[in-house]
């Protein structure tokens, strides 16, 4: 198993230098969010992991959070109970513990993700919800033009779908999220129909692939998407974007049921 960052963070990205700020942009989106309340159907007890700043969380359930940094820990607001720091490697409950368990915008991060969906298996009787990306399926998003580093270093970190539902076993479903124009949750794909959000750097800090490439290539793309805005070279290739109201990118939800 990789090491731990210095605040924690048990996967490949150090939270404590690219956490600050991350609740600012990274918000649950309530389109999004009704396919995970959908998939977790009438759970009451549901474990969270790899929690981030809660994300997702249903209300009115009780939901038990595990995140190793403790950047993330500090950033989940008063309302949410605090999160306990675990990986999801080494889960610290019981057998059958919950009704269900999430995992949304995690699982690239696990250092290993067969004991990590060993676990989720082992302390949940019921579903499993895995929020995550189809590395095969980034390609389709306009950063690939802009910033190649940005979406090959995402493709090599997303596990396969078809790995994540082989690991679960059972009853496994996969469905496809459509993105909304105005999706509020900052992962890039939210900003494929408004390019410019992409050239604030908080936006692209919240988003950790751009943690992993060489700085050269962040003012590459920072210069190359701003000249084509400016010259509307951009809009004359992706301008039809602005205003579709969903993108079909990446975006899957797995659902597994033990």
């Amino acid at each position: 198993m990789k090491p731990r960052h210095s605040d924690g963070s048990a996967g490949d990205a150090d939270y404590g230098i690219i956490g600050p700020g991350y609740a600012r942009y990274r918000r649950p989106d309530p389109r999004i969010a009704a396919f995970i309340i959908n998939a977790l159907a009438n759970a009451r007890t549901i474990l969270n992991i790899g929690a981030g700043a809660g994300s997702y969380e249903p209300s009115g359930r009780t939901v038990i959070a595990a995140e190793p940094s403790a950047s993330m820990r500090a950033q989940r607001p008063s309302w949410l109970p605090p999160a306990i720091d675990a990986v999801a490697e080494k889960l610290p409950f019981q057998d059958n513990s919950f009704d269900a368990s999430m995992a949304t915008f995690t699982v690239h991060q696990w250092a290993d993700l067969e004991a990590g969906l060993a676990e989720m298996r082992r302390v949940t009787r019921g579903r499993m919800v895995i929020m995550t990306s189809d590395p095969n399926e980034l390609a389709r998003f306009w950063l690939d033009v802009y910033a190649p580093e940005v979406i090959a270093v995402e493709a090599n970190r997303y596990p396969r779908v078809e790995t994540i539902v082989d690991l679960l076993g059972g009853n496994t479903q996969v469905l496809s999220v459509p993105i909304p124009l105005d999706c509020i949750d900052g992962f890039a794909e939210a900003y494929y129909g408004r390019p410019e959000r992409l050239l604030e750097p908080g936006a692209r800090q919240a988003c950790s692939a751009w943690s992993f490439v060489d700085p050269s290539a962040v003012v590459r793309f920072v210069d190359h998407l701003g000249h084509d805005l400016k010259t509307c070279i951009w809009d004359s290739r992706f301008g039809h974007l602005r205003t579709q109201a969903f993108f079909d990118g990446s975006l899957k939800l797995i659902v597994g049921r033990t």
